[in-house]
Order: C-alpha cells, then structure tokens, then sequence
C-alpha cells in the first residue's frame, strides 16, 4: 500500500481481481461456498481483493487473470480506441487509473500503461473544458461516467472557476503597500 492514510487508495485496493489458486489453502472460509469446509481446493476460481490477491500472488499462492476492462482485447481497449471521452470507465472500474496501473505492475503487463495514458489524455481535455465553460449545469449523465479520479480533476476545475469569477467581480484587489508610497530622501 502506498498511500497508507489515502481513502480513495484503500479504496482503489478493494478492486477484485479474478484469481485461481495454484496450492490448497486449509484454514480459509469462502465466504460464497456452499460447503462448510474450510479450505479452498487448487484450481478454484475466486475474484479477491486487490490487496489480498497481490500478497497471495507474491508468495506464488494464487495466479492473477488481468480484470476483463484492462485485457488485450476487451470492449473496453476497442471503446477507448475509438472515442475515449465517452467510455463508462466508473461502471467498469470506479478507479480505473489508479489500480490499472497497480495491476500492471504486479502482473508486468506492458500494454496497460499506454491504455491509461491514451484514455486519460483524451478525457482530460474534456473534463477540464466541460468543467471551466459549463455553467453550473452539467448533465448528470456526463459525471456519471467519469472516474474517481476525473471526478476530482471536475471539481477542481470548478471549483478554481468560481473563485476566478468572484475574483474578478470584486474579489480583493491587489494594493499598493504603505512602505513603496512614501518618498526617499535625496541622495547629498
């Protein structure tokens, strides 16, 4: 964990993550099992969390499948291809930057990197716009599809467009200070 006190990256650790253990794990309930063993047999497939499916997969307990919005070829690459700044990331990954790029370290896939780069260079164009020129009035449809993290980046944006509008309307002005009206004496 990298940011230990960040919310939204605990958060984005809860992510499961589809995986299949290589060994018997004794002394493990499943919490969907119909059976009242505790144990999980080698070759079960169970979606965990982030956080636990990367200490099981480091000690080489459990294999990682790659969440489906990040394979090679999923709906998601060909979306993000095509026009990025209206794929549904939040119903796909509601952080999607965030643990793709912690899934891709772990597994060493190379082709995640170039994926969130495409797709957040794209979308933060239009976030930013939408968010500095819109007048408080943005359909909810739109900031339903942005990320946790381009959620963020709109409020933002808002957020410094309102104080620039109650600057400039009569915010507090720049003055002179006191000391720089007063005259030097001459030089002798």
């Amino acid at each position: 964990m990298a940011k230990y006190y960040d919310i939204d990256d605990i958060l984005a650790e809860e992510e499961v993550v589809p995986t299949v253990f290589k060994k018997e794990a004794v002394g493990v309930e499943q919490i969907d099992s119909g059976d009242d063993s505790n144990k999980v047999e080698a070759g079960s497939k169970v979606e965990l969390p982030y956080w636990l499916a990367s200490e099981l997969y480091l000690r080489n307990v459990v294999s990682i499948t790659i969440p489906s919005c990040y394979e090679r070829k999923s709906r998601t690459r060909e979306e993000i291809g095509a026009d990025p700044a209206h794929v549904d990331l939040r119903s796909r990954c509601l952080y999607f930057y965030e643990f793709g790029s912690k899934i891709a370290r772990l597994v060493g896939d190379k082709t995640i990197g170039p994926l969130l780069l495409v797709a957040f260079r794209a979308r933060y164009k239009d976030v930013l716009i939408k968010a500095l020129t819109a007048a408080l009035a943005v359909p909810p449809k739109y900031l339903s599809i942005l990320t946790k993290e381009e959620t963020k980046l709109y409020e933002a944006g808002q957020s410094s467009t309102a104080a620039f509008k109650k600057w400039r309307i009569g915010g507090p002005r720049l003055q002179r200070a006191s000391l720089l009206g007063k005259k030097r004496k001459p030089i002798e």
